[in-house]
């Protein structure tokens, strides 16, 4: 399968980065490009979701990450190279802990699980340039 760079370039974001705004600038211009598919939206909510979780907008968080189920709900398990049912999964349990929780939510993040290894070769070499980057003073 033909992997989208800025798909790449989003998980690299989420699982190495857990940089949840960038998430939300690539996936957003990956969204508007392949015609507002509901489905990168809502991996984009999930990184939107969890970027207010880390900045103690928890009804935010909330808001975001039930949109983000609704929608990822639609869509059969590993689709695009993710295990998709671990992350609807893991984004309920994440729910769950934030509406239990409130104002004592501990920040925590998530992993999106790659299911393909040509997917996982790919975000891998985003993740060795982008540290041969910083290492040279580029990054």
């Amino acid at each position: 399968m033909r992997y989208d760079p800025l798909y790449v370039r989003f998980l690299h974001y989420f699982n190495k980065e857990r940089d949840y705004f960038e998430c939300h600038e690539v996936m957003e211009e990956l969204w508007l490009e392949e015609g507002r598919s509901p489905l990168y939206q809502g991996l984009l909510q999930v990184a939107v979701g969890l970027y207010h979780a880390r900045n103690g907008n928890f009804s935010g968080a909330v808001k975001l990450l039930t949109a983000a189920v609704e929608k990822l709900e639609r869509y059969p398990e590993h689709r695009l190279g993710i295990d998709l049912d671990k992350l609807i999964a893991d984004s309920r349990a994440y729910l769950a802990q934030l509406r239990e929780s409130g104002e004592e939510f501990q920040f925590y993040d998530l992993d999106v699980a790659i299911t393909d290894p040509e997917l996982a070769g790919l975000v891998a070499a985003v993740v060795e340039k982008a540290e041969a980057d910083d290492a040279a003073g580029g990054g």
